[in-house]
């Protein structure tokens, strides 16, 4: 038996069956690249799906962490430390001005801006069709997909669905009733879906005119995956309500809901807590990040993720219908519903990626990524694509 085998059987033993069975053990990382627990090595195309932004044990963050640590771990939110508020103002500025919740996951931040929202006096929210904001309640409220929600409803709020990318439908949807309205500017689990030229824009113009707070969940979008430190904000928009984590500790558990405006005034003492959100160390792993972003890796990322999805739609291959996205978050769209047996066939050959719709590859690596590492993976997707549809 493997040790890998091993491993397995003790993973199923002892874990709840929440995920299914593991498909790899890994044992370590470094930089783009894993290893299982019998050696094998993988390229790392998921970066633990958008998080690893800076790939596995980068210096910058392992040595803030433990440095971290060995001085200042935990105080808890009755007490403050330098690096929580420097972070804090970090993502402030970058929001355009705020204030800040900082949590432990993506979850969490949306499920301080459900909080705020209804701090407004409002209990109605639109959400968009296709959308994923997390599986606590609620933020699995505000989550379209039905396998999702429907074992867990009746779920918190007063929630209307409207079609994804119709200003129209939004417009119809949102009036003086309205505490927010949520949207993703890409929709990740959705298949990597960008909101159409203008439409940010045009939930800005809506919700300003109603009275109600622009939701943004950048959780996926933001901390330099799409280039930007805030998609948003590059399509000119500022929300009332900013959510942002993955990336942001890079590996780090971190989230931070970002209030803007009028609404950051909305949270008072005692409307709302978390225990390990905002901790020294935690705060010292988004400053690392925050710091190498800033040296010049986000005009890496637009330049490689422009490279990448112009590569992939060059191969001329039958069995892709195009690529889209923004940055380093990609979905390669197939034109059959083949996408889990190519991620399988991909992984037994040491690429890690994953399948968000059966007919999407999704592709988001850690953003020091070079065009060198990804060649490879072009060369070898059209193979994987003719076994899979053969």
């Amino acid at each position: 038996m493997s040790h890998e085998t091993e491993l397995g059987s003790r993973y199923g033993a002892v874990m709840m069956n929440a995920f299914g069975a593991p498909r790899r053990i890994f044992a370590r990382g470094e930089g783009i690249h894993l290893w299982d627990a019998d050696g094998n090595r993988y390229v790392d195309l998921l970066a633990g799906i958008a998080v690893n932004a800076l790939g596995h044990g980068h210096p910058a963050v392992v040595a803030a962490v433990t440095g971290q640590l060995k001085t200042l771990g935990h105080i808890s939110n009755f007490f403050a430390s330098e690096p929580q508020i420097r972070l804090a103002e970090r993502l402030s500025a970058a929001a355009g001005g705020g204030r800040v919740f900082l949590a432990n996951s993506g979850a969490e931040a949306n499920e301080a801006a459900f909080k705020l929202s209804r701090l407004t006096g409002r209990t109605r929210l639109v959400a968009m069709e296709g959308s994923f904001h997390g599986r606590t309640m609620g933020a699995l409220a505000v989550t379209h997909t039905e396998k999702y929600r429907k074992p867990f409803e009746p779920l918190p709020g007063e929630v209307t669905f409207v079609p994804f990318g119709d200003a129209g439908a939004l417009d119809a949807a949102v009036d003086e009733t309205v505490a927010a309205v949520v949207v993703e500017p890409v929709q990740g689990e959705s298949g990597v879906i960008p909101a159409p030229e203008g439409y940010l824009a045009a939930a800005r113009e809506l919700t300003t005119r109603a009275g109600t707070l622009l939701w943004i969940d950048e959780v996926q979008t933001g901390i330099g995956r799409c280039g930007e430190l805030l998609l948003s904000r590059s399509h000119g928009v500022t929300a009332d309500l900013v959510t942002v984590a993955k990336g942001l500790g890079n590996g780090f558990p971190i989230g931070a809901c970002i209030a803007t405006g009028r609404a950051a005034d909305l949270l008072t003492p005692g409307g709302h807590g978390s225990t390990f959100g905002g901790n020294p160390v935690a705060a010292a792993a988004g400053n690392a990040v925050l710091d190498v972003l800033g040296g010049g890796l986000l005009e890496d990322v637009r330049r490689i993720g422009e490279w990448f999805a112009s590569e992939i739609t060059g191969l001329g291959c039958p069995e892709i219908a195009g690529v889209r996205g923004a940055g380093l978050l990609r979905g390669i769209v197939l034109t059959q519903e083949v996408a889990p047996q190519v991620v399988e066939l991909a992984l037994s050959e040491g690429w890690v990626l994953n399948a968000p719709r059966p007919d999407v590859l999704r592709v988001a690596p850690p953003l020091i990524i070079t065009e060198a590492d990804l060649a490879p993976f072009v060369t070898a997707l059209p193979g994987w694509l003719e076994r899979c549809n053969a």
